[in-house]
């Protein structure tokens, strides 16, 4: 018997989303979890009563997991289906799309590639920073997982899956690392891109350049705002060296 809700996500999500969930069923158990030790501690009994909800987390369920899951699994991906795996927002500026959305699909042993059950559009404002992007796609999802709440709280059946893909190519953390790497002979409209979208210090990776056994790693200096701009504030990077060479 369906009976619980295991909700995988963050700490702010845990304070909100719960209370969406038993609004629509108050007799449901709704059990936040943020990290994968505990989700290796449930019990294989609860497991097969449950149904495991993740929103925004960087844990993977292991194929075990899932495989006792009674009721499935779903996850809420903050980006479209074309644009599977890591940093989906990055990946997308940078290759200059022109839409964006959030997904919420069926979750599977390999990560992004489950059937998907539900989307949510949207035009790519020109000129918007990755955290812009990343907020309006974090607002899609927070309604594909309003307009879900009410199946995923009552429907021991799963939802039927809509005729879509998943993009060809996956981004993965290595995939963002190597965008990072500046080569020497980079053109400087290339150069410009990267800094632009990669060069935020996101996940603790920033753009970096090896040159004679010295890295540099670009910063952002402190935020500019000119008088009576009407575009915020400007951040301008800089590269600094982040080691000093090998004397040995």
């Amino acid at each position: 018997m369906f009976d619980t809700l295991i909700l995988l996500t963050g700490a702010a999500e845990r304070a909100v989303l719960p209370s969406v969930l038993l609004g629509h069923n108050p007799l449901l158990t709704v059990m936040p979890i943020e990290t994968s030790a505990e989700l290796a501690a449930l019990s294989p009994d609860l497991l097969r009563r449950a149904r495991l909800v993740a929103y925004v987390t960087p844990v993977i369920v292991p194929q075990r997991i899932l495989a006792q899951l009674g009721y499935g699994a779903f996850n809420f991906h903050p980006g479209p289906p074309s644009y599977p795996g890591w940093a989906p927002a990055h990946f997308a500026l940078y290759n200059q799309a022109t839409e964006f959305g959030a997904t919420a699909h069926v979750m599977v042993e390999r990560v992004d590639a489950g059937p998907i059950v539900e989307v949510e559009m949207f035009a790519i404002p020109a000129d918007i920073p990755v955290l812009g992007l990343e907020g309006m796609a974090y607002a899609r999802l927070a309604q594909l997982f309003w307009r879900m709440a009410k199946w995923l709280a009552l429907n021991p059946e799963p939802p039927p899956a809509l005729p879509l893909q998943w993009g060809e190519k996956k981004y993965f953390r290595s995939d963002y690392r190597a965008m990072c790497e500046i080569p020497l002979d980079l053109a400087k409209n290339e150069f410009d891109q990267r800094i632009r979208v990669f060069g935020g210090n996101h996940f603790g990776i920033s753009p970096t350049i090896n040159l004679h056994g010295i890295e540099f790693r670009a910063v952002s200096a402190p935020s500019i705002q000119p008088p009576d701009s009407p575009h915020g504030s400007l951040s301008i990077p800089a590269m600094v060296a982040a080691r000093e060479p090998d004397r040995g």
